[in-house]
C-alpha cells in the first residue's frame, strides 16, 4: 500500500470565492493533517469536484461567484449524496440564517475564523454525521467514540482529529489489555477500547474473530491451519471456540 495516496486523511472540499482565504484555509488544514479534495469559487465547479472526488466534508462560503450562492450550492450537492457541511461566512442577517437552517449544516462559523476553530468544527461534524445525530444536538462526553464507521471506511480518533481508514486495508485486529491495535500492511492504529467494542463498532462481514485477542480480515489471510492463521506475515493463534466458525468461511464444514 502506498502511503503517498494519503488514504487515511479526511478529504475536505473548500468552496470559497476569495482566493487568498481559500489558500490560507487549505494550507492550514493540510498542516493539521487533512487532505484537500479541491477548491472551488462557484457552484458549478463545486458540484463537479463533489461528484468527481472523494469528499468527506464540505466547507462552504455563502457568497460565491455566479448566480448560485453557497446555500443553493449545498442543496444541489446534497442531492448527489449526504455529507456534513460547515458554512464559513460573514453573512449573519436573519434571512440568510433562516435559509442556512433549512440545509441542516453541521456548523456555522463567522468570518474571521481560525484554522483551529475549523478543525474542531470538522471533528465534531464528522462525529455527529457518522453517529447519525442532528447537528444541533450536543454530544455528551461518553458518546465521543474514538472509532466511527461510514460506509466502507473507518474514522479513527488520533490525538485531536479523525483519520480515515478503509475497512479493506485492515489486516487484523489485536487486543492488548485496555487497547486494541488496528493493523494494516503499513502501520498500526491504537484505540482505547475492548475488542468486543471495536467489533461492535465496525460490524464488517469480512472481519472474523479467531481468538479472544484477535480478529482477522478474511481477505488478508495468506495461509492457515487448525491452530494458526498467517496474515501480513504475522502468525496468529486460532482459539478452540472460534475455529469452527472460521473454517466454515472456507466451506470446510
Amino acid at each position: 500500500m502506498n502511503q503517498s495516496q494519503s488514504f487515511e486523511k479526511v478529504n475536505v472540499l473548500i468552496v470559497e470565492d476569495e482566493a487568498i482565504t481559500a489558500l490560507d484555509l487549505s494550507e492550514g488544514l493540510q498542516q493539521c493533517g487533512y487532505a484537500i479534495a479541491g477548491v472551488a469559487d462557484n457552484a458549478s465547479a463545486a458540484k463537479a469536484l463533489f461528484e468527481e472526488k472523494e469528499v468527506d466534508i464540505v466547507l462552504m462560503d455563502i457568497q460565491l461567484k455566479g448566480e448560485k450562492d453557497g446555500v443553493d450550492t449545498v442543496i444541489e450537492l446534497m442531492k448527489s449524496r449526504k455529507r456534513p457541511v460547515i458554512y464559513l461566512t460573514a453573512f449573519t442577517d436573519a434571512a440568510t440564517v433562516e435559509r442556512v437552517k433549512n440545509t441542516y449544516p453541521a456548523a456555522f462559523l463567522i468570518k474571521p475564523y481560525s484554522v483551529d476553530n475549523v478543525r474542531i468544527a470538522i471533528e465534531l461534524a464528522l462525529h455527529n454525521f457518522v453517529a447519525g445525530k442532528p447537528p444541533d444536538q450536543p454530544v455528551r462526553p461518553a458518546e465521543k467514540a474514538p472509532l466511527l464507521r461510514l460506509n466502507d471506511n473507518l474514522f479513527v480518533k488520533m490525538n485531536y482529529r479523525f483519520v480515515k481508514l478503509p475497512l479493506s486495508s485492515i489486516c487484523f485486529i489485536e487486543a492488548d489489555n485496555n487497547y486494541v491495535h488496528l493493523v494494516t500492511s503499513e502501520k498500526k492504529y491504537v484505540v482505547r477500547l475492548s475488542l468486543n467494542q471495536v467489533l461492535d463498532s465496525i460490524r464488517w462481514e469480512r472481519l472474523f474473530r479467531i481468538h479472544r485477542s484477535f480478529a482477522v480480515n478474511i481477505d488478508a489471510v495468506s495461509s492457515f491451519t487448525e491452530q494458526e492463521v498467517t496474515v501480513n506475515k504475522e502468525v496468529l493463534p486460532v482459539g478452540r471456540q472460534y475455529k469452527e466458525a472460521f473454517w466454515r468461511q472456507f466451506g470446510t464444514l
